[in-house]
């Protein structure tokens, strides 16, 4: 396959990821459903993947996000602008996981094939930056701009950011980041397999 072809794959299976997982969440759209959301990590990993079609591989995963939510709003019987999921904070979800995108881009931009301390390293830091910086721009954003908080306050903000940042096993919350990590986790598993997949095969075409 050329590179073009394998972008095109992994696009289709991020998208898929991204649609099959959203799909689950709760009238809220702020809680895990059955299948914990990986909308994040599907930003991150389409990131490192399709860095070279960033111009129209994130745009079109970011209206395929809106389609998703629009589909489980209307879903709900109720008015897609009217809910308050869609409130002016809302579309600070574009530059929230454009960083997750970026954090993405980065790790590619120091990507080792021979998966190096130094890769893994990086890997981690753009890995918690971005969601960090994701949950600041995305619940940051829903506290003190929607209408939800009456009386937003730092002290209440912070322990929002924290609260569905981090783990949380007292109210049965795993946080954004750990979803995230492991989802990331995951295809960083499914990455190493296929590479040394290939490689084998490759090695058995040049003893045949």
């Amino acid at each position: 396959m050329n590179n073009n072809t394998q972008r095109a794959i992994i696009f289709a299976l991020v998208a898929l990821l991204l649609a099959a997982t959203r799909l689950h969440l709760p009238a809220s759209l702020t809680h895990f459903g059955p299948i914990p959301d990986a909308s994040w990590a599907a930003f991150f990993i389409g990131g490192f993947y399709l860095r070279s079609w960033s111009r129209w591989a994130f745009p079109a995963l970011m209206a395929l996000a809106v389609l998703v939510d629009y589909i489980v709003i209307r879903g709900q019987g109720m008015n897609f602008w009217a809910h308050y999921c869609t409130s002016p904070a809302y579309w600070f979800l574009v530059p929230a996981y454009f960083a997750l995108w970026y954090g993405g881009m980065l790790t590619r931009k120091h990507y080792s094939r021979q998966h190096d301390g130094r890769s893994l390293g990086v890997l981690v830091a753009s890995l918690v930056g971005s969601v960090a910086v994701c949950q600041l721009l995305s619940q940051g954003s829903f506290y003190w701009i929607s209408d939800v908080v009456s009386q937003p306050t730092v002290a209440g903000w912070f322990k929002n950011y924290t609260d569905w940042l981090l783990p949380q096993p007292s109210v049965g919350s795993s946080g954004y980041l750990m979803v995230t990590a492991i989802y990331v986790g995951l295809a960083l598993l499914a990455h190493v397999g296929v590479q040394q997949i290939a490689q084998l095969m490759a090695a058995h075409k040049a003893r045949a």
